[in-house]
């Protein structure tokens, strides 16, 4: 036997032990003491020792009269303490640890919790059998009652931190952060979401299919259902392909081409359709000035009624789209934006503080290949000042083509010193000043190098050329030239070129 599940084992002087008993309502003792749990607590597991009120999570040293775990009751009183007596009188003990029994047994007394308490009579009875004693059966159901109900209470607590309690992992499943604070989405008119809130509807998306090549970009609606967008977006329905446009409350419909602009890259296009949509407020692009915060509103790559915002970075930056002397060649004098624009931004609105457009969202400065490949936005965009896209645009309505602005002279392209040098040669057939043109009109000759146009320094040719296609003809220009070694200063007023309608769908 070991000491956790040691248990009285005497026998009478008849031979009997105690299960040969029975209580008054013919019961014999119970083999084992019950124990209450709450739910989802584990029982004591062995080892365990039984506590003033049960088992004890803490350890308690037993007491007496409690019952120990083979369920008969523990042994660690003194003789006759609710032990079992044995003919001699005496109770067996582990006498390494009490030693032998001392003086007679006291009377026999009754085990707390567990009925009859067995003894023999005083003085002993060799050969003689005692009866137990009958224990009130009334005082024990009441002392368990109160027994379990301690216990129930005690342990309930415990199982309820257990159950609430985070665990061991870091979650709490009563862990909440709370309501979300009362606002408002309302915002001011001027702010980049007011803006966004008036421009949006106004702003549509282009699918084009050619056949053989397509393309996405993006327009805004202007006045009469007309729908202004880039050249390259819609060149490639030109042979007879075709156009789907998307409003932003994501309805669509057909559209046609009006007419289209190469050089300026710039086109007009009607949709079937135009569900109600607001058309858009065109500013004034000669009023705009370095660091005016901007709006460009379009879908890139796609992604219809993407806002972004920046501010304007420069102005009159020559940008040249397009392989030189091409039909499709394009010159600007664009408005420079670090707001982000991508691929399917094309023909958007680039828009001030008031929801006004001051330009066409048209071209990007990318890194090449060899500086990592980077295709996307770097925070340089170029959009075509709206003042010159008003123009063209009514001419395209109008005629279905536009003017092309010019002064009539061909440009050295050999020159490498200070301003543009215009040929002092003609070539291939081609005088290097037009006689009776705008710039002969003015007095310029062949070999007289351009400074300045309307105070702005000319560095290149391509700048010469994009400067003077956004002036519209009939425009005066300030030109500052040097002559042998002199500086001069002329007006010349800008002429157009005969044009030829670029090919439309039949």
């Amino acid at each position: 036997m070991t000491d956790e599940t040691r248990t009285h084992d005497a026998q009478d002087a008849q031979g009997r032990t105690p299960s040969d008993f029975t209580d008054d309502a013919g019961q014999s003792p119970p083999a084992s003491r019950p124990h209450f749990l709450p739910a989802g607590e584990a029982s004591p597991s062995p080892g365990e020792q039984p506590g003033n009120d049960g088992w004890s999570q803490l350890g308690e040293p037993p007491g007496q009269g409690r019952w120990s775990q083979a369920g008969q009751p523990d042994d660690i009183g003194r003789p006759g303490e609710g032990g079992w007596g044995d003919p001699s009188g005496r109770v067996r003990q582990d006498t390494a640890v009490f030693g032998p029994p001392v003086g007679p047994p006291p009377p026999p007394s009754q085990a707390f919790g567990m009925g009859a308490g067995w003894a023999p009579p005083p003085g002993g009875f060799p050969g003689a059998a005692v009866s137990p004693r009958p224990a009130p059966r009334t005082s024990t159901m009441v002392i368990l009652a109160v027994l379990v109900a301690l216990l129930a209470s005690t342990l309930g607590s415990v199982g309820t931190y257990l159950l609430t309690r985070p665990d061991v992992s870091g979650r709490d499943p009563s862990f909440t952060l709370g309501k979300a604070p009362s606002g408002s989405n309302s915002r001011p008119p001027d702010s980049i979401a007011g803006v966004a809130a008036k421009v949006l509807p106004s702003v549509v998306s282009l699918a084009v299919d050619g056949g053989t090549s397509a393309a996405t970009g993006s327009g805004f609606l202007i006045k009469g259902g007309y729908v202004v967008t880039n050249n390259h977006v819609v060149a490639a329905a030109a042979p007879g392909g075709e156009i789907q446009i998307q409003f932003s409350n994501r309805k669509s419909t057909s559209a046609r081409i009006i007419g289209r602009d190469p050089e300026s890259d710039l086109a007009v296009v009607k949709p079937d359709e135009t569900f109600g949509a607001p058309e858009i407020s065109l500013g004034n692009s000669d009023n705009v000035v370095v660091g005016d915060p901007v709006v460009a509103i379009g879908s890139p790559l796609g992604l219809v009624g993407t806002v972004t915002s920046g501010i304007v970075s420069s102005l009159n930056r020559p940008v040249q789209a397009g392989e030189e002397n091409s039909s499709d060649t394009t010159w600007l004098s664009a408005i420079q934006t670090d707001a982000a624009i991508n691929p399917g931004n094309s023909g958007g609105p680039l828009v001030n503080a008031s929801g006004e457009v001051i330009g066409v969202n048209s071209a990007i400065a990318t890194l090449g290949r060899s500086a990592g490949g980077q295709s996307g936005s770097i925070g340089l965009g170029f959009a075509i000042p709206v003042n010159h896209a008003r123009r063209i645009a009514e001419e395209l309505v109008a005629n279905g083509v536009a003017k092309k602005s010019r002064i009539g002279v061909t440009l050295d392209q050999t020159y490498r010193g200070t301003g543009v040098r215009i040929d002092s040669e003609a070539k291939g057939g081609t005088r290097p000043v037009e006689p009776d043109g705008p710039a002969d009109k003015a007095g310029l000759k062949p070999g007289d190098v351009i400074l300045e146009i309307d105070g702005t320094v000319v560095q290149d040719s391509t700048e010469l050329i994009a400067l003077i296609r956004n002036k519209a003809p009939g425009e005066k220009l300030t030109v500052k030239f040097q002559r042998g070694g002199q500086e001069k200063t002329a007006t010349v007023i800008v002429g157009a070129a005969a044009v030829r309608p670029t090919p439309q769908p039949s």
